[in-house]
């Protein structure tokens, strides 16, 4: 099943998200690889696809996973997580109907 993660990041976020992002980069590839990954990226603070100093707000993550519990423990070691760049993260089924 489709599993989405929405995760908020915490203020000033952007350094961090610097030091982390080959390692969450890398943990979506895996996923992508085994043809898991449906759609992911990250919210821009401002309108537009470079937000530049302006940073991000969040991020959003719809894959497959095995059970609800799989899909919260894997964002759980995320590791914008570990190294403190989100503040909450929020994990649900998630049922795609369009496009078809």
């Amino acid at each position: 099943m489709l599993y989405m993660i929405y995760s908020t990041d915490v203020e000033n976020s952007l350094e961090m998200r610097k030091a982390a992002r080959p390692a969450h980069l890398a943990r979506l590839e895996a996923l992508d690889e085994q043809g898991r990954l449906f759609s992911a990226g990250p919210l821009p603070a401002i309108d537009s696809d470079d937000p530049a100093d302006a940073g991000f707000t969040g991020s959003l993550v719809v894959a497959e996973f095995s059970s609800l519990e799989a899909a919260r423990e894997w964002a759980a070691t995320d590791p914008y997580v570990t190294g403190g760049v989100y503040d909450n993260s929020v994990v649900k089924p998630f049922k795609k109907v369009f496009p078809k």
